[in-house]
C-alpha cells in the first residue's frame, strides 16, 4: 500500500506521483515568495494565505490551477478555519503546513514594554502559529500525517537587552514546536522549525545600509531549508530547531 504523504513511494510502485499540497502563511513577503518558488519548483500545489488578496498577487502573480489564494487574518480563528476549508475543497489534501507569519520589534527594555508591543508580538508570531495548526492538524490526523515548518528565529534561544518581548514570543514558537512534535510524531506528523538571523531583503537593506548583507541569510538558503524538512528525506526529524545563519 502506497503511503499518500511520501510521493516516492508511489513513484517506486510505478503509480504517478501525488504533488504535495503545501500552505504557506505569510506567503506575500519575501521569505513567503522564496518557499512558494522551492514547492512550486517540485511541483507542489500551493495555498498561500496573507492579509491581503492584493498582496499575494502583487508577489506571486495570478492565481493558476496549482497556485490558490486565500486573504485572511491569521488571528480570526474562524477566517483560519474558512482558508483551510477552501484549501481542502480545492486540493482535497494538505501535506505541508509552513508557519511563516510572524513579526518583529524591538527598541523597549522589559519593564517598560507596552501590552500593545507585548500582544503585537505575541499574536503575530505564536497565536498565528495555534490558529494554524488547530485548524490543520485535525486533517493531518484524519489522513495520516503530514509535514509542519515553523519559523522562530536564531536570535530566541537566549533573552537579549531591549528584545524581550520579541525573543519570549520566537521562544514560544520553538517551544511549541517541540510540544507538537512530541504529541504527533506517533501519528506521522513532523513538526520542526528553522531559527534564521537576518534575512537579505531589501527592506532590512534599506534599514541597515552600513551592515554587509553577504553575511545575512537569503530567502532563498532558508526556503531550501524549509522543504528539506517537508520533505520524504526529513521523515526521520521530530522537534528539530535548525539554526539558518548563512555567514554571520
Amino acid at each position: 500500500m502506497t503511503d499518500p504523504f511520501n510521493p516516492s513511494t508511489e513513484l517506486r510502485s510505478g503509480m504517478p506521483a501525488v504533488p504535495q499540497t503545501v500552505v504557506i502563511t505569510g506567503a506575500a513577503g519575501n521569505l513567503g515568495r522564496a518557499v512558494a518558488s522551492a514547492f512550486a519548483a517540485q511541483g507542489a500545489q500551493l495555498v498561500l494565505i496573507d492579509l491581503q488578496r492584493e498582496s499575494l498577487e502583487q508577489s506571486h502573480g495570478a492565481e493558476s490551477e496549482q497556485q490558490l489564494f486565500l486573504p485572511a487574518n491569521l488571528l480570526d480563528a474562524a477566517q483560519v478555519q474558512g482558508a483551510v476549508q477552501a484549501a481542502l475543497a480545492r486540493f482535497g489534501r494538505i501535506d505541508v503546513l509552513c508557519n511563516l507569519a510572524g513579526g518583529f520589534r524591538m527598541g523597549d527594555a522589559v519593564h517598560e514594554t507596552s501590552d500593545s508591543t507585548w500582544d503585537f508580538l505575541m499574536d503575530l508570531n505564536a497565536r498565528t502559529l495555534l490558529n494554524m495548526v488547530r485548524a490543520v492538524v485535525p486533517h493531518m490526523l484524519e489522513h495520516g500525517g503530514g509535514k509542519i515548518v515553523n519559523v522562530g528565529a536564531f536570535a530566541a534561544q537566549k533573552g537579549a537587552a531591549h528584545m524581550g518581548a520579541y525573543c519570549a514570543a520566537k521562544s514560544g514558537v520553538i517551544r511549541l514546536t517541540e510540544a507538537m512534535a512530541a504529541e504527533l510524531r506517533e501519528q506521522h506528523i513532523n513538526v520542526n522549525c528553522v531559527l534564521p538571523t537576518i534575512l537579505d531583503t531589501p527592506e532590512n537593506r534599506c534599514a541597515m545600509p552600513d551592515a554587509d548583507p553577504a553575511r545575512w541569510v537569503a530567502p532563498a538558503d532558508l526556503a531550501s531549508v524549509i522543504a528539506f524538512l517537508a520533505s520524504d528525506a526529513a521523515k526521520a526529524v521530530h522537534g528539530a530547531v535548525v539554526p539558518v545563519t548563512g555567514l554571520s
